[in-house]
């Protein structure tokens, strides 16, 4: 049964108190909602709130000349720990939020929300606000997708990739025609600038590792459909998924990978099938020229200008465009991840993460499906692991494993602690570890229930060889139980 706790902090700037508070500042409010995932599991949100007034330093952050100003000033003055949230309130007629913006939410722990309307306005804006900031019903679900009934899942819930210790980014560049284009990518430099930020912000979720391959002569393995219209090749909608098995079996980066492979592959189409456009299910062009298959990995087309004249020298030589290549590729980063901004009213006005590619707080929202996630996991490895010492009898579990099952339950139920509490952080690491101790425990290789036989296995294998000699033991005993009868019943000679 899981509980999590959010710190909110509502901060009144002056002439934006609500005058219809239940009571002076500062009190603290609590809201409790309750989410049925299954008959088994429940999730309890609960949201801490405190209303406060601003310290002079907020004020003096509040008076710059922009929100993006105002909430890189309050950034050092609020609570920076994950999971938490400071929501600034400010005057109706304050002229830091632009004209038709109510909301505005940064790129750290923050937002700033136009009074108006009296409390419950206050409140239900707010509580849109954490709903976008934290998580939300369909977050948690589809973090705990394992256990919902299907009927309840909504469409992208297994969209992004399962909670893992690592991940493994591969690029790779497809070029099926080398004879015509001689294509070059400076992926080192890309990666760098523009990847590199993203995975050092995704450091605390796990470990990565980028690799990058050019592969020649790997071709689709559709073949595209010719549109007189417009002179060029199509790929439809539903042609999409049978690009990836064969394009995957010339990646072979899976095969030897501990983690997820997360494959973003950029394909030049070969001459005699360029220029080439994918549609999208209602026949339109779509506009990055790319598709993404859902816990897999990206696919973009880049196409390459005929040459002007018919007379130009081949291969052709192609410098790609890192800079749109990379957009598309981020993108779908973080769409994989589960990092999609969803639909948010007109009034809601969110600020750019910059290089890092996400904000604090959609760290935080990705930790609190994480940490979910991760609880599960191993309380479905722990149940499995017991399931199959309850079948074998005779299984020896040595002291490691052992000591390795009760450290999973005891971060286990730590990490649910910590999450009662709003502790996103301890909870988080105390999940890894749980999940990092009952994966060693259930795949060691002394609990492989290959080594342990049924008992009728037994006894079809120690029969054949015990029955020729129990044969002749068997008649012995009986011609001695035979012998003893018979001298019983003989009448004892007396002299």
């Amino acid at each position: 049964q899981f509980q999590l706790a959010v710190p909110v902090a509502v901060v009144f700037a002056p002439g934006s108190v609500p005058g219809d508070l239940p009571r002076p500042l500062p009190f603290r409010d609590v809201q409790e909602t309750e989410i049925p995932v299954n008959l088994k599991t429940t999730v309890t949100t609960r949201y801490e709130t405190i209303y406060r007034s601003t310290t002079a330093q907020e004020e003096a952050a509040l008076g710059a000349a922009t929100a993006r100003e105002a909430d890189a000033a309050l950034h050092p003055l609020q609570d920076t720990s994950l999971g938490s949230l400071t929501m600034y309130v400010v005057p109706e007629m304050s002229s830091l939020l632009p004209q038709g913006v109510s909301v505005y939410v940064g790129k750290h722990r923050s937002a700033l929300v136009r009074a108006g309307g009296g409390l419950a306005a206050l409140r239900a804006r707010l509580q849109q606000l954490t709903q976008v900031m934290a998580f939300t019903v369909s977050s948690i679900t589809a973090a705990l997708s394992d256990r919902v009934p299907d009927g309840q899942l909504g469409p992208d819930a297994r969209r992004h990739l399962k909670s893992s210790l690592g991940y493994e980014i591969t690029f790779s560049l497809l070029n099926p025609d080398p004879k015509s284009h001689a294509v070059d990518w400076d992926i080192e430099d890309a990666v760098n600038r523009y990847v590199q930020p993203v995975l050092d912000k995704l450091s605390l979720v796990a470990n990565f590792s980028v690799d990058s391959q050019i592969l020649y002569y790997a071709v689709l393995g559709v073949t595209p459909r010719f549109d007189k219209e417009s002179s060029s090749f199509l790929l439809s909608a539903h042609s999409l998924p049978h690009v990836i098995n064969p394009v995957e079996a010339r990646l072979g980066s899976s095969a030897a990978s501990l983690y997820p492979v997360l494959n973003f592959l950029l394909y030049v189409p070969e001459r005699s099938h360029s220029p080439l456009y994918i549609q999208d299910k209602d026949g339109a062009p779509v506009s990055t020229n790319a598709f993404h298959s859902p816990r897999w990995g990206g696919i973009m087309v880049y196409n390459v200008e005929a040459p002007a004249s018919p007379q130009t020298s081949l291969p052709l030589h192609v410098e790609v465009d890192m800079v749109r290549v990379m957009e598309v590729f981020l993108a779908q980063l973080r769409l994989l991840f589960g990092l999609s901004r969803e639909e948010l009213p007109p009034e809601f006005l969110l600020e750019s993460p910059g290089n890092e590619g996400l904000a604090d707080w959609e760290l935080d929202r990705l930790l609190w499906a994480h940490t979910v996630e991760n609880i599960a996991t191993v309380s479905t490895t722990l149940t499995s692991l017991a399931q199959l010492l309850d079948k074998i009898g005779n299984i020896v579990i040595k002291d490691d494993v052992a000591s390795e099952v009760y450290r999973a339950v005891a971060s286990a139920q730590s990490a649910v602690a910590e999450l009662a509490v709003g502790h996103l952080h301890s909870a988080f690491q105390a999940s890894k570890e749980a999940v990092t101790s009952s994966e060693r425990a259930f795949f060691d290789p002394s609990l492989l229930h290959l080594l342990y036989f049924p008992d009728d296995q037994k006894f079809a294998i120690y029969i054949p060889l015990f029955l020729p000699m129990a044969v002749p033991i068997l008649l012995s005993l009986a011609k001695i139980v035979q012998e003893t009868r018979q001298r019983k019943k003989e009448p004892t000679k007396l002299d």
